[in-house]
Protein backbone atom coordinates (compact mmCIF):
# COMPACT_ATOMS: atom_id res chain seq x y z
CA UNK A 1 0.00 0.00 0.00
CA UNK A 2 1.14 3.55 -0.70
CA UNK A 3 1.52 6.29 1.88
CA UNK A 4 0.03 9.76 1.65
CA UNK A 5 3.54 11.25 1.27
CA UNK A 6 4.36 8.92 -1.62
CA UNK A 7 1.12 9.71 -3.45
CA UNK A 8 1.71 13.46 -3.04
CA UNK A 9 4.79 13.02 -5.26
CA UNK A 10 2.57 11.86 -8.13
CA UNK A 11 1.89 14.87 -10.35
CA UNK A 12 -1.69 13.82 -11.16
CA UNK A 13 -2.60 13.69 -7.46
CA UNK A 14 -0.89 16.88 -6.24
CA UNK A 15 -4.09 18.95 -6.08
CA UNK A 16 -5.92 16.42 -3.91
CA UNK A 17 -6.65 16.95 -0.23
CA UNK A 18 -5.71 14.46 2.48
CA UNK A 19 -9.33 13.30 2.58
CA UNK A 20 -9.32 12.67 -1.16
CA UNK A 21 -6.06 10.72 -1.00
CA UNK A 22 -7.44 8.62 1.86
CA UNK A 23 -10.18 7.41 -0.52
CA UNK A 24 -7.54 6.18 -2.98
CA UNK A 25 -4.90 4.71 -0.66
CA UNK A 26 -6.70 1.44 0.24
CA UNK A 27 -6.94 0.53 -3.45
CA UNK A 28 -3.35 1.28 -4.47
CA UNK A 29 -0.93 -1.64 -4.81
CA UNK A 30 2.84 -1.18 -4.83
CA UNK A 31 4.57 -3.22 -7.53
CA UNK A 32 8.24 -3.69 -8.42
CA UNK A 33 9.57 -4.52 -11.85
CA UNK A 34 13.06 -5.35 -13.09
CA UNK A 35 14.80 -3.86 -16.11
CA UNK A 36 13.14 -4.83 -19.45
CA UNK A 37 10.13 -6.33 -17.62
CA UNK A 38 6.74 -5.56 -19.15
CA UNK A 39 4.19 -3.73 -17.00
CA UNK A 40 1.52 -4.29 -19.67
CA UNK A 41 1.28 -5.30 -23.32
CA UNK A 42 -0.33 -3.55 -26.24
CA UNK A 43 -3.76 -4.99 -26.98
CA UNK A 44 -4.35 -6.35 -23.47
CA UNK A 45 -7.39 -5.18 -21.53
CA UNK A 46 -6.51 -2.00 -19.61
CA UNK A 47 -7.44 -2.92 -16.07
CA UNK A 48 -5.04 -0.81 -13.99
CA UNK A 49 -3.94 2.80 -13.96
CA UNK A 50 -0.27 3.20 -13.06
CA UNK A 51 1.80 5.87 -11.31
CA UNK A 52 5.60 5.66 -11.37
CA UNK A 53 7.15 6.02 -7.93
CA UNK A 54 10.75 5.32 -9.00
CA UNK A 55 12.46 4.27 -12.20
CA UNK A 56 11.74 4.82 -15.88
CA UNK A 57 9.10 3.30 -18.14
CA UNK A 58 9.23 3.25 -21.93
CA UNK A 59 6.04 3.23 -23.97
CA UNK A 60 6.68 1.21 -27.12
CA UNK A 61 4.73 -0.16 -30.04
CA UNK A 62 5.67 -2.94 -32.42
CA UNK A 63 5.42 -1.75 -36.02
CA UNK A 64 6.72 -4.99 -37.53
CA UNK A 65 8.67 -8.07 -36.50
CA UNK A 66 11.87 -6.07 -36.96
CA UNK A 67 10.82 -2.61 -35.75
CA UNK A 68 9.74 -1.39 -32.33
CA UNK A 69 9.17 2.34 -31.89
CA UNK A 70 9.47 4.19 -28.60
CA UNK A 71 6.51 6.53 -28.17
CA UNK A 72 7.92 8.17 -25.08
CA UNK A 73 9.18 7.63 -21.58
CA UNK A 74 7.59 8.04 -18.17
CA UNK A 75 9.63 9.63 -15.39
CA UNK A 76 9.14 9.24 -11.66
CA UNK A 77 6.02 11.04 -10.47
CA UNK A 78 4.10 10.60 -13.71
CA UNK A 79 1.30 8.26 -14.74
CA UNK A 80 0.66 5.80 -17.54
CA UNK A 81 -1.95 3.26 -18.55
CA UNK A 82 -4.50 6.00 -19.25
CA UNK A 83 -6.73 3.58 -21.16
CA UNK A 84 -7.79 2.12 -17.80
CA UNK A 85 -9.64 5.35 -17.06
CA UNK A 86 -12.12 4.47 -19.80
CA UNK A 87 -14.26 1.33 -19.41
CA UNK A 88 -13.60 -1.53 -21.81
CA UNK A 89 -10.41 -0.16 -23.35
CA UNK A 90 -7.20 -1.98 -24.29
CA UNK A 91 -3.64 -0.73 -23.99
CA UNK A 92 -2.38 1.04 -27.11
CA UNK A 93 1.31 0.35 -26.42
CA UNK A 94 3.66 -1.79 -24.38
CA UNK A 95 4.98 -0.40 -21.10
CA UNK A 96 8.47 -1.75 -20.47
CA UNK A 97 10.88 -0.86 -17.68
CA UNK A 98 14.04 0.88 -18.86
CA UNK A 99 15.48 0.24 -15.39
CA UNK A 100 14.27 -1.35 -12.15
CA UNK A 101 11.03 0.47 -11.31
CA UNK A 102 8.58 0.84 -8.44
CA UNK A 103 5.03 1.46 -9.57
CA UNK A 104 1.69 2.14 -7.92
CA UNK A 105 -1.32 0.49 -9.54
CA UNK A 106 -4.99 1.13 -8.93
CA UNK A 107 -7.81 -0.67 -10.73
CA UNK A 108 -9.21 1.71 -13.32
CA UNK A 109 -12.77 0.73 -12.47
CA UNK A 110 -12.21 1.57 -8.80
CA UNK A 111 -10.55 4.91 -9.59
CA UNK A 112 -13.40 5.83 -11.96
CA UNK A 113 -15.91 4.96 -9.23
CA UNK A 114 -14.09 7.08 -6.61
CA UNK A 115 -13.83 10.07 -8.97
CA UNK A 116 -17.48 9.80 -9.97
CA UNK A 117 -18.61 9.81 -6.33
CA UNK A 118 -16.49 12.88 -5.50
CA UNK A 119 -17.01 15.43 -8.32
CA UNK A 120 -14.46 17.92 -6.95
CA UNK A 121 -11.83 15.20 -6.79
CA UNK A 122 -12.82 14.07 -10.29
CA UNK A 123 -12.49 17.64 -11.57
CA UNK A 124 -9.05 18.11 -10.02
CA UNK A 125 -7.73 14.82 -11.41
CA UNK A 126 -9.27 15.55 -14.83
CA UNK A 127 -7.67 19.01 -14.91
CA UNK A 128 -4.19 17.60 -14.19
CA UNK A 129 -4.80 14.71 -16.63
CA UNK A 130 -5.73 17.20 -19.36
CA UNK A 131 -2.47 19.13 -18.77
CA UNK A 132 -0.41 15.94 -18.95
CA UNK A 133 -2.15 14.64 -22.06
CA UNK A 134 -1.91 18.06 -23.77
CA UNK A 135 1.86 18.15 -23.18
CA UNK A 136 2.27 14.60 -24.50
CA UNK A 137 0.17 15.38 -27.58
CA UNK A 138 2.23 18.51 -28.32
CA UNK A 139 5.47 16.55 -27.92
CA UNK A 140 4.26 13.74 -30.21
CA UNK A 141 2.99 16.24 -32.78
CA UNK A 142 6.42 17.88 -32.77
CA UNK A 143 8.09 14.50 -33.23
CA UNK A 144 5.77 13.61 -36.10
CA UNK A 145 6.37 16.92 -37.86
CA UNK A 146 10.13 16.46 -37.51
CA UNK A 147 9.94 12.95 -39.00
CA UNK A 148 7.78 14.17 -41.87
CA UNK A 149 10.06 17.14 -42.57
CA UNK A 150 13.13 14.85 -42.62
CA UNK A 151 11.59 12.15 -44.81
CA UNK A 152 13.42 12.08 -48.19
CA UNK A 153 10.20 12.35 -50.21
CA UNK A 154 9.04 15.31 -48.12
CA UNK A 155 12.42 17.02 -48.43
CA UNK A 156 11.98 16.98 -52.22
CA UNK A 157 8.56 18.61 -51.88
CA UNK A 158 9.75 21.15 -49.34
CA UNK A 159 12.86 22.07 -51.35
CA UNK A 160 11.17 22.32 -54.76
CA UNK A 161 9.78 25.68 -55.92
CA UNK A 162 6.04 26.06 -55.76
CA UNK A 163 4.01 26.25 -58.96
CA UNK A 164 2.17 29.19 -57.45
CA UNK A 165 5.41 31.20 -57.45
CA UNK A 166 5.46 31.35 -61.27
Amino acid sequence: MASMEELRKIYLLQALTDGMLEKIIPHVRALSFSERELVFEEGNKAENFYMLKKGKILLETKVSDRLIISLGSIKSGYSFGWSALLAGMSHTSHAVCAEPSDVFAIPGEKLRDILEKDPLMGYRVTLFAAKIIKNRLERRTGQLLKVIANHPDMKKLLDSPSEDAE
